[in-house]
């Protein structure tokens, strides 16, 4: 890995959300022949391309026995913990409408809906992805989404990841389509014969998926446009190399896109990570694409002490942050935008991706400084109550109308003084 002397900017930012021209023109003429064509328009884009023809999208009771059949009881066991983990977490995060009653009779106050329809996209491709149902669809549950519909890609048998299935029947999702890419945002976005539109569109997947997303956006609410996965490992010299070079590439090996980066003081860990990670690098699976992340964008900071340290990382606004120092939590309360933040040397990322509760959707590319990660909140919504009391208008219709017309609005005065004139 590269390590470099703190300078006065650093940046996670990868510009590629954008896409290039060619690929937002396959992107809208997709959408574009979905919203005409419906399910003629997903049989054909699926045969081209995922290489396989279907004659219903739906996936059946069948299909989720089969994948039963594949996945160990233990496995089973572990996705119900972890959903019961990530439930636990989310409920916590449930608000309540409230009503506010003034003396003098004004009622205010504000009520909380969830929505009715919910679309979540999991990724197919490079991997399967059963923890992307846990984390998308819970918090939606926990609001009290009544209607959760899950698309991901088929592979060239027709067939979806076992663990993907299990894991959406483990907490109870019911509509299940064999479809993926710009298509199924397109099909969530507007609907088609088979699948009856949404309100919200929440997951991650692919450029093409995420162009679509932010194409649908306005007919449909969309989660985020998540970009490349990131982590930053905060640490000093008491932390182990072997372990932070573990962590880097647990990212790296997401996507050749994926960043991994090493802030630290301490020139002798820096130097000691970079060997780990080289040698770790040789023995990984998914060798080739982490060791692309690595060498585009993997990066060793090295720093002249911790306060410098925490604002680099608070300049980086990571989606994982680690903190690997000997006090820890200590330098929780200094850090402004983390995505997520594990502490400690027991808290591997790992730990939040699957297990701990928290969710692992999480703003991407520095949007950690203005968003949050998925929660029980992005699936309500909330509206206004206002019961103005006779008092109360007579006490500031005058006012109210005296605003509106510095607006130039005097029908909206007039509306105040109609009343005002009666009582």
């Amino acid at each position: 890995m590269r390590i470099e002397r703190v300078s006065n900017t650093v940046s996670l930012k990868r510009n590629i959300e954008s896409g290039t021209e060619e690929q937002q023109k396959v992107v809208l003429s997709i959408i574009s022949d979905v919203r005409e064509n419906g399910d003629s328009a997903l049989t054909f884009y699926t045969e081209k391309f995922d290489g396989v023809t279907l004659n219903d999208f739906k996936v059946g009771i069948a299909e989720i026995k089969e994948a039963y059949a594949k996945i160990d009881e233990s496995l089973i066991q572990t996705i119900h913990e972890a959903a019961n983990n990530i439930r636990d977490f989310h409920s916590r995060q449930v608000k309540q409408s409230w009503i506010d009653l003034k003396n003098d009779g004004t009622i205010l106050g504000q009520k909380i809906t969830p929505l009715d329809a919910v679309g979540v996209y999991v990724p197919g491709g490079k991997a399967a992805y059963p923890s992307s149902v846990l984390m998308n669809v819970i918090p939606a549950q926990v609001a009290g989404v009544e209607r959760i519909v899950m698309v991901t890609p088929p592979d060239r048998d027709g067939k979806i990841p076992a663990g993907v299935l299990v894991a959406a029947d483990a907490v109870g999702v019911d509509e299940i389509y064999k479809v993926g890419g710009a298509q199924a945002i397109a099909a969530l976005a507007y609907g088609t014969e088979t699948i009856k539109g949404v309100d919200k569109i929440v997951g991650p997947g692919n450029i093409y998926v995420a162009l679509a997303k932010r194409e649908v956006f306005g007919h449909v609410a969309i989660d985020m446009i998540a970009g490349p996965s990131e982590i930053v490992v905060l640490a000093d010299d008491t932390a182990y190399a072997n372990e932070i070079a573990a962590d880097l590439l647990s990212q790296a090996e997401h996507d050749e896109r994926a960043a991994s980066i090493l802030v630290t003081h301490s020139i002798r860990l820096a130097e000691e990570v970079s060997q780990e990670v080289d040698r770790q690098l040789q023995l990984l699976p998914r060798r080739e694409i982490a060791e692309a992340s690595i060498s585009e964008f993997g990066f060793i900071y090295v720093s002249k002490d911790i306060e410098e340290s925490v604002r680099v990382v608070n300049e980086l606004a990571p989606e994982h942050l680690e903190i690997l120092t000997q006090e820890p939590m200590e330098l929780v309360g200094k850090i402004k935008h983390a995505g997520a933040i594990f502490v400690g040397r027991y808290s591997t990322e790992p730990v939040g991706d699957y297990f701990a509760g928290p969710n692992h959707v999480l703003p991407t590319n520095g949007t950690a400084r203005f968003s949050s990660p998925l929660n029980v909140d992005d699936f309500t919504k909330k509206s206004s109550i206002i019961s103005y009391s006779k008092q109360a208008l007579l006490d500031n219709g005058a006012k109210i109308a005296e605003f509106a017309r510095l607006e130039g609005l005097d029908a909206h005065a007039i509306a105040i003084e109609e009343r005002l004139k009666s009582m």
